[in-house]
């Protein structure tokens, strides 16, 4: 039977995009399927007011790939923002990450030694002998005051348990700079795209065929008779229709308001730390671009428990949740006409810079 289309790629997020222009330069000929009403996934930007908004959290692309940050500035320049994140603890603000800064807020030293020796006492006196959980992990790195000011509260608002329930490989490292450098990144490169995210998806995504408000799932034999392949980026516990069981995740909701103020604080990102405050950050939009502007645009950003119809942001890699994934691994290897990318599809975490080397490698994987 004649074959449309190369390739259809489910899903027009950062994975599919960077999937479906490599595709394109190769002379194949692509198809975007995407559920929602626009392309971009989670990287998606509406212009309001002539601001910016990162409608699913805020978006920083970092990396120290030379090769994928040439590839994604060819299609709009970016910026020269360097994310630099304080902290609300009950009022009083700190500086993260945690570097000489955030420990003369905490303790008044301005000397390294004074704050190492002041960990290293603090570490000591938990006298932690073994890792249970993602608390002993906290403590054993950085020491009590730490932990309970920026630690403790955000920890347990974004996972939804308590510290001591909570696997201690979701914090694998703490790193502490003893030095006075609030840069959140340590990555080479850093920015935002001139104009937003959604301009450089359309960059990406020029001279492709997409369709919108279209549920790939509903109509897949369809799409299976006039594609080749399909690069599927939803997730994959859904592609099988649960078969197995549900994959965990955690999701997030966002509480957007318009202000008819110049600025509402005096930074990008502010994290509130406590757990008494029921949202862990906020997100003023127009710092990502130096925005002027009469008014801003503030988002509140809120952990979720994540049920279906709701929009899937962290994976649970635990164990028992990756044991499920590679269950259905085993039938996606099966799927001979169908590559499983993305955040979803491979059930995990992603940076973005992360996610288009993936695809870069799938590209010369399967093409």
């Amino acid at each position: 039977m004649f074959k449309k289309y190369d390739y259809i790629v489910v899903g027009s997020g950062l994975y599919g995009a960077t999937f479906s222009y490599l595709a394109k330069k190769k002379n194949k000929k692509v198809l975007i399927i995407e559920k929602r009403n626009h392309i971009g996934g989670n990287i998606y930007t509406e212009e309001i007011d002539g601001i910016n908004v990162h409608k699913y959290g805020a978006h920083i692309f970092h990396t120290s790939n030379k090769d994928v940050w040439d590839f994604i500035n060819q299609f709009v320049p970016f910026n020269d923002y360097v994310n630099q994140v304080l902290a609300n603890y009950k009022g009083k603000i700190y500086h993260l990450p945690f570097n000489m800064n955030t420990f003369f807020d905490m303790w008044g030293v301005i000397e390294p030694n004074e704050a190492k020796k002041i960990i290293d006492e603090q570490v000591k006196k938990e006298n932690i002998k073994e890792i249970k959980n993602l608390e002993d992990q906290a403590l054993s790195l950085v020491g009590r005051d730490i932990y309970e000011t920026l630690i403790k509260g955000y920890t347990e608002k974004q996972w939804g348990k308590p510290c001591d329930q909570l696997p201690s490989f979701i914090i694998k490292r703490l790193p502490l700079r003893f030095e006075f450098n609030n840069n959140y990144f340590n990555d080479t490169y850093q920015g935002i795209p001139i104009g937003g995210y959604t301009l450089l998806i359309n960059k990406m995504l020029e001279g492709i065929d997409v369709i919108l408000n279209e549920d790939f799932l509903q109509n897949k034999e369809k799409y299976l008779r006039i594609a080749k392949k399909i690069v599927y980026t939803g997730a994959i516990d859904e592609y099988f229709d649960y078969s197995l069981g549900e994959l965990e995740y955690r999701s997030l909701r966002f509480e957007e308001i318009k202000m008819n103020k110049e600025y509402y604080q005096n930074n990008a990102v502010i994290n509130y730390t406590d757990k008494e405050t029921p949202f862990t950050r906020i997100i003023e939009h127009k710092y990502f671009e130096n925005i002027v502007s009469s008014s801003t645009i503030i988002t509140k950003e809120y952990p979720d428990t994540y049920s279906k119809g709701k929009e899937r942001y962290y994976p649970i890699n635990d164990e028992k949740n990756n044991n499920l994934y590679n269950e259905y691994l085993k039938l996606a290897k099966k799927e001979k006409h169908v590559i499983f990318g993305g955040r979803l599809g491979n059930y995990k975490y992603y940076d973005m810079d992360d996610t288009i080397l993936k695809a870069m490698e799938d590209i010369k994987k399967y093409l």
